[in-house]
């Protein structure tokens, strides 16, 4: 690799008006000093083009909106950097995220991409379901430095000749795309993230968009885990996972107390308390960085986050065991082993 190779910073777009414009002067106001910005728009309605073309920079448009993974490729494609720095349009990367991504790409010469993480506030905290994610996420993040099994797909680098080698994004995927390409990759090369490259997340303001990404991520991400026996980290960690399962039970423990009276309340406290220390790093962090009243507020949304896993987890096994054919149509993943 050169010894400053230039950087195209890919922001796929769609409808992101709200927050393209911080994205982009983050990724121009960048401490590296060879950085071309590219933003690969997916036939957006809103204004978010005309904010990109404001900014000047290179603004590329897919014809027919058809997903993430084609903005990606788009980019990708057009891009005239020896290093790929892919940035979602909701994420503002901090002044010396790119520096740092080329830092370890020159250093570790081994690395299929290196990922950063979500800083533990929101771009805009102007909800609480926002700021409740926002450290989910970051708690999460924390937990899977070094090594991991996936991508992270909102803010990675790789080198453009590693891209062409692993190939472009599967453009048939809408919601486990950086599942699908993060074993791809790691079946050549090794994939870390660190805590030094971050970036602040706008993330979902409702409780109704967050619940679905959440449901539609777990329910199409699970039968993959099981073909590949392997958890991607961070949420689908083996504890998380048995929190999501006992918390599953304590609701139908809950759901059957009018037959089995009291003892089957108590099943349900207990469950869910187990399910609770399970993930008592992520509750513990609410508590300790925002006090008891954020703390509670966070715990009740935390609680619904994790059934909503359970439930979804349990139809995609569901399916992955009685449709196997199905997913493997649906994965185009190379098997590590």
């Amino acid at each position: 690799m050169n010894e400053q190779p230039l950087v195209s910073v890919i922001i796929p777009n769609y409808n992101y008006a709200s927050t393209i414009g911080e994205c982009i002067r983050a990724a121009k106001n960048q401490t590296y000093p060879a950085v071309e910005v590219i933003v690969a728009d997916d036939a957006s309605t809103d204004d978010s083009v005309a904010i990109a073309r404001a900014l000047d920079v290179t603004v590329l448009q897919v014809p027919v909106n058809s997903g993430v993974s084609t903005a990606r490729n788009l980019g990708a494609r057009h891009a005239k950097g020896e290093v790929l720095f892919f940035v979602d349009s909701d994420v503002a990367l901090d002044p010396d995220a790119v520096e740092r991504a080329v830092d370890h790409l020159r250093e570790e010469p081994q690395l299929g991409a290196i990922c950063g993480m979500y800083r533990a506030e929101p771009m805009f905290p102007d909800s609480l379901v926002k700021r409740y994610r926002a450290i989910q996420q970051y708690v999460w993040f924390c937990e899977v430095e070094g090594a991991i099994p996936g991508l992270h797909s909102a803010l990675f680098a790789m080198k453009k000749e590693t891209f062409l080698e692993i190939g472009e994004f599967n453009d048939r995927l809408r919601w486990t795309e950086e599942q699908d390409y993060g074993f791809r990759l790691n079946a050549r090369y090794e994939v870390k993230a660190v805590p030094t490259i971050r970036g602040r997340h706008d993330h979902d303001g409702t409780l109704r968009v967050m619940l679905t990404k959440v449901f539609n991520r777990t329910r199409l991400g699970a039968p993959n885990w099981l073909r590949l026996n392997k958890l991607p980290g961070g949420a689908g960690t083996g504890y998380r996972a048995l929190g999501s399962a006992f918390l599953l039970a304590a609701v139908i423990a809950l759901a059957s107390s009018a037959v089995l009276g009291p003892w089957a309340l108590l099943a349900a406290a207990v469950l869910t308390g187990i399910s609770i220390g399970l993930d008592k790093r992520t509750y513990g962090y609410a508590y300790r960085h925002h006090g008891i009243l954020f703390g509670l507020q966070f715990t009740v949304l935390h609680l619904l986050v994790t059934l909503t896993s359970a439930v979804a987890a349990s139809i995609g096994i569901l399916q992955g065991l009685l449709f196997p054919r199905m997913t493997r149509r649906l994965y185009r993943v190379e098997n590590p082993a």
